[in-house]
């Protein structure tokens, strides 16, 4: 039924199609109740505007339409030919049409009448040196962008372009882009620019050069682009529109100074005949209304949009709590308007956004469009602000929940809804920008995409950019090669920062728990994503990100990243196919609703902090996993994830020409799943569908075995917990940089668990925080911690810790420190230690070899194995029984390096104050509190070796009556440590 629910809507929609064509047809037709108007470039605005005495000028064209707009037809023919605006064209209330009466601006010939922003330069070219040429320009003149016939050229940068390197930044990125060694070959660097990568790779900065410093170092201006300040990238940056960087062909400079243009043509390039073109508009044509007085009823069909200029210095407006800046401007900009359309039209290298649908507007319509080669993104549908609840603006805000506005959705009605992008090709987008979309939808409400082809895009190809207000519908699109340039992103990819959402999670999940209505405030409405087909190959192919909620997704063809959802409520993900990946479910919340059934996978889910006994959604289950590895299915089935799904072969049709359609006999067809077309992906337009590209269909990679995870809440192997100052350490894998919000070439170790009496809490810690650095140094994972705490030597601590996907600096004076020592003499041991308790008695967990255990208490050190483990034991334990509860202020261990291997030590501290026998699960935190952990083994030993726990001065290490020296084996044959004496210092 779902399918042919599928062709009934389709044919449906052609219905409506010829409809609006034989409408728009009908437009055109001579008729006593309609008035056109003529626009040639050889017409002259002192005519009437008839067919045989043609204007000169669009504008002049608008005047004499005025007077009858909204009493009959009014049609506006554009001849062909390069029209350059003066200005930009401004349509007010008073041009608006009506239902009965519309208004249409139409080209002549589709795609022959080209609306300019720019002007033409006539110029006389001479040598200047090494296949360079120069001419003189006119006192004043600014430019921004260069054509030559038709095509941009490129200011002078480093590193030079490289068009194969499309996955690259820039397509040519270097870490001294703007070093004080390269701006010395730089006269003068003003006016330049600084292009660079988010530290994370979330988009982009840009930065105005302003000159240089006393000291030759660059000095600039910018970097507000975008939402989750971070800095630049090391080492993915790119400088522009310096004049010593003119090496390469397809690269000018302008020197405003002298009025001399510099231009370095390809071996193609014909400067004779060459038309050359600068840039002078942002805002090729704006229409100006508002929710009182709307512009109603106008088209604009057939044209061509070239010369925008390019944007990227004003994207300044933090678009609430995504990760957006915004410019509110583009090519065509619609604000206050009602059934404004437009259609059939080429926007083409304009410089920033293409078409702005900004604040109130309602049933706007942009269909068979071809925008291509976009400084930033293709359609932007945006609201105001102000028409939201409690709106906050950085990632870190939070509003206090608890009162916080209970009024479901919108404040106001100055936002986008009811409008319609269809049948459109968008490509090439993110040409300047890095943090562009092909379709960016931010505050509005029932918005539909429909039947478009997408990619090329550095960042999403479609983005909602928070919840606020849902209803949107997501159909028939083909979206693929997104991500180019970016990381940690999708084809399509939400945010849901909304009222409810906190970076605080347990502050959100404390007030959902209480009121369950509490994540539809804003997302009030569904947001459907069905019927299309997705690949991206640097993320996911559908990424539902922070709080992404109230969302149905089905029907969709995933082609390579598979589905992830990170915490949201009510997501409902089914009869989905995800080609050689599947379901990767990042930190959802408890109790979220979220649905999982009947789709076809073939990766087993990748969990990131996650499934939990409380954090497991309402339903993943009776889904098809097509592998040879019957265990596929059951990684999460501890938490009642896919009991009742099968693994087997779906029967695909012809996989090898994209038709994932399952047999008549397909097991699939067991749980639930029913086909759906695989023919009606992306754009439909006949001329547009000829030269859309379309995604390259992988061949089918099934699984034999269940590879370990990337991350999971429950790792099919690890080797002992590592511990400091009594917080639990993880490194991050796979997905877990995502989901902590951090760049894998940054690492990072993660806080998985923070006692509140532990000392990391003391020292102002918590639970999720990330680790980057110590006092300096970097830290990529968790052995980088201990080995530079190690050698702290008591020294204050300075960490950088990413909390709540922000960078804070935690300093602390408090911590303990690890005190690692080697001697050659027995005799060191009576210079600086303190024996054990008289009373204190020692016991392992395995039987040990060689020597009695009470020899670890006798205060002597021995050149032989000590009471040692076996080889092999891989597991075992000392514990030293104090005989009461005391302070402790030292814990030391001595070894011997035995046969110049035992020496190391590889262990972690665990205490306890239990009155009586605790035990031996160190792991139970309601007998044992875990201290530190310390690996020495890629140290060099001496003949005696010491690993010493010590509080600070004033402090103690906690009260306990039993310590636990958890060990490991310390080389690779399994051996273990050749102890000496186990020593506790009290107070």
């Amino acid at each position: 039924m779902q399918s042919s629910r599928s062709r009934i809507s389709r044919a449906a929609l052609g219905l409506s199609r010829t409809f609006l064509t034989l409408t728009l047809l009908s437009l055109g037709m001579q008729s006593a109740n309609a008035l056109d108007v003529y626009v040639d470039l050889q017409g002259d605005d002192a005519n009437d505007g008839s067919q045989s005495a043609p204007v000169a000028s669009v504008e002049r064209a608008r005047e004499i339409a005025r007077p009858s707009v909204g009493k009959e037809n009014v049609t506006v023919w554009i001849g062909d030919g390069v029209h350059h605006l003066p200005q930009t064209l401004m349509f007010e209330s008073g041009d608006s049409g009506s239902a009965e009466h519309p208004v249409v601006y139409r080209a002549v010939n589709e795609g022959q009448a080209i609306l300019s922003g720019g002007s033409r330069l006539e110029l006389n070219w001479q040598p200047f040196r090494d296949g360079i040429v120069q001419a003189n320009t006119t006192p004043g003149l600014v430019i921004d962008q260069l054509f030559v016939g038709g095509q941009l050229q490129r200011m002078a940068r480093y590193p030079n372009y490289d068009p194969s390197k499309t996955t690259q930044a820039y397509q040519g990125r270097v870490a001294d882009a703007f070093s004080k060694e390269r701006a010395a070959r730089w006269s003068d660097p003003s006016g330049g620019f600084i292009h660079a990568m988010h530290r994370a790779r979330w988009g982009g900065y840009h930065y105005r050069i302003t000159g240089k410093d006393s000291d030759g170092n660059v000095t600039f201006e910018g970097g507000w682009q975008n939402n989750r300040p971070s800095g630049m990238h090391a080492d993915q940056r790119m400088v522009e529109n310096i004049f010593e960087e003119l090496d390469a062909p397809g690269e000018w400079y302008h020197n405003a100074k002298t009025n001399t243009l510099y231009f370095y043509p390809g071996p193609a390039v014909d400067l004779k005949a060459a038309k050359i073109e600068v840039v002078r508009l942002r805002h090729l044509i704006e229409f100006q209304g508002t929710e009182q007085l709307p512009v109603r009823h106008i088209t604009l069909n057939g044209f061509v949009f070239r010369h925008s200029a390019r944007t990227f210095m004003e994207t300044k407006e933090p678009m609430l709590r995504s990760d957006w800046t915004i410019y509110r401007g583009g090519a065509v900009v619609l604000t206050g308007t009602e059934d404004v359309a437009i259609a059939n039209s080429e926007f083409d290298q304009v410089g920033g956004n293409a078409i702005f649908v900004n604040h109130y507007n309602r049933r706007a319509r942009i269909s068979g469009c071809h925008i291509h080669d976009a400084g930033a993104s293709g359609v932007c549908l945006v609201g105001d602000p102000d028409a939201v609840r409690d709106p906050l603006f950085q990632y870190g805000h939070k509003n206090d929940l608890t009162k916080v506005d209970r009024t479901p959705g919108p404040k106001t009605n100055n936002y986008p809804a009811d409008c319609v992008v269809e049948d459109c090709l968008i490509h090439g987008i993110g040409r300047v920008e890095r943090q562009p979309a092909g379709v960016q939808i931010e505050m509005a409400q029932h918005i539909t995409v429909r039947d478009c082809s997408i990619y090329d895009c550095a960042r999403a190809g479609i983005n909602i950019g928070d919840g606020a207000w849902g209803g949107h519908l997501i159909e028939g699109c083909d979206v693929f090669d997104t991500v180019q340039e970016t990381h940690d992103h999708g084809s399509f990819n939400s945010w849901g920062r909304d009222r409810y959402w906190s970076s605080d999670r347990g502050a959100s999940q404390k007030v959902i728990d209480a009121e369950p209505s509490f994540p539809f405030l804003d997302a009030v409405e569904t947001t459907v994503i069905r019927n299309s087909r997705w690949r991206c190959d640097h993320g996911w192919d559908i990424d539902l990100d922070d709080g992404s909620s109230n969302y149905d997704i089905t029907n969709n063809l995933m082609l390579a990243g598979g589905l992830k959802l990170r915490e949201g409520f009510r997501r409902r993900a089914w009869n989905n196919i995800t080609l050689n990946n599947g379901l990767h479910p990042h930190v959802w919340y408890n109790d979220s609703g979220d649905e999982v059934f009947g789709n076809i996978f073939m990766a087993a889910p990748q969990g990131a902090r996650m499934p939990t006994k409380t954090a497991k959604g309402k339903r993943v289950d009776g889904n098809l996993y097509f592998a040879n590895a019957p265990e596929i299915k059951n990684r999460y089935a501890s938490f009642g994830w896919d009991v009742n799904s099968i693994v087997a072969d779906p029967k695909f049709i012809d996989p090898a020409k994209g038709d994932f359609r399952v047999e008549d006999d397909s097991p699939a067809l067991k749980i639930g799943f029913k086909n759906f077309p695989m023919d009606q992906f992306g754009v439909q337009k006949p001329s547009l569908k000829k030269i859309a590209k379309t995604p390259v269909i992988p061949a089918l990679d099934v699984k034999n075995s269940l590879n370990k995870p990337r991350s999971d809440s429950g790792r099919v192997t690890r080797p002992q917990s590592i511990y400091w100052l009594g917080a639990k350490l993880d490194d991050l894998k796979g997905e877990e940089f995502s989901a902590y919000g951090v760049a894998k070439e940054e690492g990072g170790v993660a806080l998985s668990a923070v006692a509140p009496s532990s000392l990391a809490a003391k020292a102002g810690l918590q639970e999720g925080d990330v680790i980057q650095g110590l006092n300096g140094k970097r830290v990529g994972k968790g052995s980088d911690l201990l080995a530079e705490f190690q050698g702290a030597s008591g020294s204050t601590l300075r960490l950088k810790v990413v909390r709540e996907q922000r960078v804070i600096d935690v300093v602390t004076d408090s911590a303990p420190s690890v005190v690692l020592e080697s001697f050659e003499s027995p005799a060191a041991i009576e210079q600086a230690h303190q024996e054990a308790p008289a009373d204190a008695k020692v016991n392992a967990n395995h039987p040990v070899r060689d020597a009695p255990l009470p020899s670890l208490t006798d205060g002597k050190l021995e050149e032989g194995y000590g009471p040692v483990f076996a080889n092999g034991v891989d597991s075992g334990a000392y514990r030293l029984d104090l005989g009461t509860v005391q302070s402790v202020v030292s814990i030391v261990s001595w070894s011997t390096d035995r046969n110049g291997v035992r020496g190391a030590q590889k262990l972690t501290l665990y205490a306890s104050d239990s009155a009586s026998d605790p035990g031996w699960n160190v792991e139970d935190r309601s007998r044992f509190t875990p201290l530190v952990s310390v690996d020495t083994t890629s140290r060099k030993h001496g003949r005696f070796n010491s690993v010493g726990l010590r509080s600070k001065d004033g402090h103690t290490l906690g009260r306990f009556r039993w310590i636990v020296w958890k060990v490991q084996p310390v080389t690779q044959r399994g051996e273990n440590t050749a102890f000496q004496e186990l020593q506790v210092q009290t107070r």
